[in-house]
């Protein structure tokens, strides 16, 4: 093979592991805002404890809402300044009669669903049978509502069982004020539904997780019963640039594979789901080495030929 062939072979070799290289990812941070498993007491306020109340036995937090009592339970203050956030948790409906609703969600002082900011997951009983819906209202008062229910979102309605316990993920990107939910069968991780809607304006000045029904004025007599779990909600944080390792200088000859000292990037996370992807400075490397190979290969030929 030629001198010619050989180089242009290592390159080409070069050129595909970079670019199967991966791409490194800044995703920042994720910090815990507020997590409890309800295993010791959760010290939520409440207005009703006959029905919303801790149960230490189950390790749980039941709740009994019932319209236009405007019962509600809530967390200790959490201190959220903006951002991405997920809020999950587990819920067990027990019963759901027609024209009662169990919400919760992230939200301001107010607790009331139709006042901003807020975003609720709700669980209801409605003409379409026992779906879920996702709320969210901006601080600017502009309400955003979707359902499982076909002539909401436009796919086949999605029911939800009673006497089975569901995990609630909802998701709110910053960047793009895109909220997310999705609901997953606890048991068997089939997912259920899962939908978006759009806050169409940043979200901020919320501290509090809430379960209830303020500003709802249904009818009297009508309950959501069950309990919930395992309640978790986490904001993003912008990554920290790393502070790049100076170069040293030198008056010597350098070549640009050895003598380069790259940046040393520190970075810290905590136990959340965090995808971080893999630099690729591995891919330039191999094609600087594979570029000077080539050209050692090509002295060499040139040598054997004198």
């Amino acid at each position: 093979m030629k001198p010619q062939q050989i180089f242009l072979t290592l390159m080409l070799a070069a050129a595909v592991i970079l670019i199967v290289c991966p791409v490194q990812a800044d995703s920042g941070t994720q910090s815990i805002l507020y997590q409890t498993n309800f295993a010791t007491n959760p010290y939520w306020t409440t207005n009703n404890p006959s029905t919303d109340y801790w149960n230490s036995l189950g390790e749980s937090y039941n709740f009994g809402i019932q319209p236009s009592t405007g019962n509600y339970a809530y967390s200790p203050p959490i201190n959220y300044e903006g951002g991405s956030f997920t809020l999950d948790y587990d819920v067990t409906i027990e019963n759901m009669d027609p024209g009662a609703t169990f919400r919760l969600g992230f939200t301001g002082a107010d607790m009331d669903f139709n006042k901003g900011p807020n975003v609720i997951t709700a669980f209801t009983n409605t003409k379409d049978g026992l779906i879920m819906v996702l709320h969210t209202v901006s601080e600017s008062a502009i309400q955003s509502e979707v359902s499982s229910a076909y002539a909401s979102y436009g796919g086949p309605t999605v029911n939800y069982q009673l006497n089975t316990t569901y995990h609630v993920d909802v998701n709110y990107n910053n960047d793009t004020n895109v909220v997310t939910e999705t609901v997953t069968n606890k048991q068997t991780g089939q997912q259920l539904w899962s939908y978006f809607t759009s806050t169409q304006s940043r979200l901020r000045d919320m501290n509090r997780i809430y379960l209830g029904n303020v500003g709802d004025y249904g009818a009297m007599d009508i309950y959501a019963v069950g309990y919930i779990d395992s309640v978790r909600l986490t904001a993003t944080a912008p990554a920290t640039p790393a502070t790049p390792t100076p170069v040293p200088v030198s008056t010597k000859p350098t070549f640009a594979i050895n003598q380069t000292i790259l940046p040393t990037i520190t970075a810290t996370f905590t136990p959340i789901k965090t995808v971080t992807n893999k630099s690729p400075l591995s891919g330039m490397i191999a094609i600087a080495a594979l570029g000077a190979i080539g050209a050692i290969t090509i002295g060499r030929t040139a040598k054997k030929k004198r």
